[in-house]
């Protein structure tokens, strides 16, 4: 037998070290599903040609055979659905690109946005057999405008100054602010989605303080924020909640817990644009009008769900109008100090209170707008004064006109509104509907809402209650609070109920089945309390949010599917 030498083994040696390193260095490529790579399209009149392109070879079935067909795609005009009588498609197995032939049965805009998707996760294989997610889709205009699918991730440079338009779709992957000295701005019609997760995987959109939004949608077209799933075709059900964060828009104005200066719920302490409070009420995070906020509300941390819009310390000069918050899973509407001003707002179906402000929140509030059905929500509205002092000034008393609460009813046994911590605030003309308990003010033995009610910061007048139980309003008082004082304090206010010009008719709302009707089909027009003088206020006719002449909801939300039709 012939033996090797030293030298020669080592050789060896080395070479098998070096063939292992090697193949530990350059390892076999990950194999991924496929994707779309880019859409066109081509034709006149009734007839268009859209040419899908994927970044590889595909097949109909797994076993790498396969033509793609009708079944292989889902084709939405408008986000609504066509037949797959409407449409043939021209692919050969193997091939990167797909042909669709759409015919229209009356001629489309310019405008018209068709978008391709594959039928379901198990439509369009590659190669190796792996399946295109049904979330990969592409989106084209009749104009040939492409519509991109562009993902946002915050890397500590905000947005930037930028516009987010209309033609894309937009995805916001974990915290994405707006920084100190950016503005952006969100053309009419925009989609911006959230991705899934909690706590610091939360998708939520936050404009920090010196931050500027400009959102300005239109009836026509409103700006709508929501979750990663929903094609809004149906994908996600019009009631799920909890798929991605919300809106968050923090300011410099002033709050009434000390320090001064907060961090908001949910960010992380380390992360300083998370921060609000100043001493600006005049200052100014922009204009957000025509926007609906669909199926948020995750946990961002510490056990807080987000609210579907969070405002910190935001000042008078925002524009806040216009606004949906529709199936979030905690608050709809949720105000921590500063001055906003609000106007048309809308709070539908939300899992916590409709709207809630605390910290001092002195602001103005016009046509609100809260709805609870399905067994959702707690209170209507939830009103606290201060955290740390509870007795922190300025004192939260807002000026609240035109509201319509409307409640889950008798049985439900939830309540309309709360004033607690010291809360103040001023209501007038608006309609309190259908919930089993009406309002209550918190008596303590110290300072309390219901010290706010005997200096006149607090306020209920010229407002209707129906299909509600008394007393319409009452205090709820601590343990050391004497049961002669209670008995006193209740006593003046069921008077001051009717002092103040309160009263209890029907306003002729109505459930049907899963329909709403909150357009008023009585006369509420009377007993007024004078529109204050503030030339932001609209001088209306009639109480509650709605006119009986005409639904400002109509047209714009998602919520107009569960309004009752005259």
């Amino acid at each position: 037998m012939r033996v090797l030498s030293k030298v020669t083994m080592l050789a060896i040696l080395a070479m098998l070290i070096g063939v292992a390193c090697n193949k530990d260095d350059n390892p076999s490529p990950e194999v991924s599903a496929p994707v779309m790579n880019s859409i066109s399209i081509s034709g006149s009149e009734l007839t268009y040609d859209v040419v899908v392109t994927f970044n590889e070879g595909v097949y109909r079935n797994t076993n790498r055979t396969g033509d793609l067909t009708r079944e292989s795609f889902t084709v939405l005009v408008n986000n609504e659905t066509i037949s797959s009588n409407n449409y043939l498609v021209t692919h050969s197995a193997s091939q990167k690109t797909a042909s669709i032939r759409i015919t229209f049965a009356d001629e489309p805009s310019d405008f018209d946005v068709i978008t391709v998707k594959p039928r379901s996760n198990v439509s369009i294989y590659n190669y190796e057999g792996i399946a295109m997610s049904i979330t990969e889709e592409r989106s084209i205009a009749i104009d040939g405008t492409s519509h991109e699918i562009i993902t946002i991730k915050d890397n500590g440079e905000g947005t930037g100054t930028t516009t987010w338009t209309s033609n894309n779709i937009y995805i916001l992957d974990g915290f994405v602010f707006v920084n100190d000295g950016q503005t952006l701005t969100i053309e009419p019609g925009t989609i911006i989605k959230g991705k899934a997760g909690q706590g610091e995987s939360a998708s939520a959109l936050i404009v920090a303080r010196g931050g500027m939004i400009i959102a300005k949608g239109t009836i026509d077209d409103p700006i709508i924020f929501t979750a990663e799933a929903d094609d809004l075709n149906g994908s996600v059900a019009n009631l799920d909640d909890g798929l991605w964060g919300g809106v968050i828009i923090l300011g410099k104005a002033t709050i009434n817990t000390v320090p001064g200066e907060q961090q908001i719920e949910g960010i992380p302490q380390t992360e300083p644009r998370g921060k609000y409070g100043g001493n600006d009420d005049n200052d100014n995070s922009g204009i957000i009008r025509y926007v609906s906020i669909r199926h948020g509300g995750t946990d961002i941390g510490e056990g807080n769900e987000i609210n579907g819009l969070t405002l910190g310390a935001v000042g008078s000069l925002t524009t806040i109008e216009f606004i949906e918050v529709f199936a979030n899973r905690d608050d709809g509407v949720e105000i921590f100090g500063g001055a906003p001003r609000l106007k048309n707002i809308l709070v539908a179906f939300c899992g916590d209170d409709s709207f809630d402000y605390d910290q001092g929140y002195h602001g103005t509030g016009q046509f609100w707008v809260g709805i609870q059905g399905f067994d959702r929500g707690d209170r209507l509205a939830e009103h606290d004064g201060g955290t740390d002092p509870e007795t922190g000034t300025p004192y939260s008393t807002p000026i609240i006109y035109n509201v319509t609460y409307f409640g889950r009813g008798i049985d439900a046994g939830k309540r309309i509104m709360t004033f607690r911590d010291n809360a103040g605030g001023h209501y007038a003309n608006s309609i309190f509907y259908n919930q089993q308990k009406s309002i209550d003010i918190e008596m303590l033995s110290t300072e309390s809402s219901y010290t706010r009610f005997t200096e006149e910061d607090l306020t209920i007048i010229n407002n209707i209650f129906y299909s509600t139980t008394e007393p319409y309003i009452s205090v709820s008082a601590s343990s050391d609070v004497s049961p002669d004082d209670v008995d006193n304090a209740n006593n003046e206010l069921e008077h001051y109920f009717t002092f103040a010009e309160n009263e209890v008719l029907d306003p002729g709302f109505s459930i049907r089945g899963t329909t709403f009707n909150i357009t008023p089909m009585n006369d509420v027009s009377q007993n007024m309390a004078d529109t204050p003088t503030d030339p932001w206020f609209t001088d209306v006719n009639y109480k509650g949010a709605i006119s009986p002449d005409k639904n400002w909801i109509e047209g714009w939300t998602l919520f107009e599917k569960y309004l009752t039709r005259k």
